[in-house]
């Protein structure tokens, strides 16, 4: 699974900082990255995700309600922003990947280079 993150404090002013082309360069750069991963057979699913306003945290209480929080459930520096599944031949393959898309185009056109994480999803349970 290969995650992107983005900063949760300064989410909503990083993004009015993206005019119309940086927003549609941005748009372009993930609809052709997906693209290519499809093509490859390499794409499972993935998905841009709301910002931190657009989060809700559900949580079991003793009660049996819900308890419910508008926001994330813990206090924290990023957030996930949007996530690939991929299924791909090798580790070395999931990081040109990761590395492909810390590329993405920020405001005027300058690579993001954000970081990009990679966490490996395990077929089974532990044995």
């Amino acid at each position: 699974m290969v995650q992107i993150f983005a900063k949760t404090a300064t989410f909503d002013a990083d993004m009015a900082a993206y005019g119309p082309e940086d927003m549609q360069a941005m748009f372009t750069f993930m609809e052709t990255l997906n693209k290519e991963l499809q093509e490859r057979g390499e794409w499972v699913e993935g998905q841009g995700l709301g910002g931190p306003s657009a989060v809700t945290t559900v949580r079991a209480t003793d009660s049996g309600k819900p308890e419910i929080t508008e926001g994330q459930h813990a206090v924290t520096e990023d957030f996930l922003a949007g996530y690939w599944v991929i299924n791909v031949a090798s580790h070395e393959r999931a990081v040109e990947i990761a590395h492909h898309i810390s590329t993405c185009p920020g405001p005027g056109g300058a690579p993001s280079n954000e970081p990009v994480e990679l966490h490996a999803i395990p077929a089974g349970p532990p044995a």
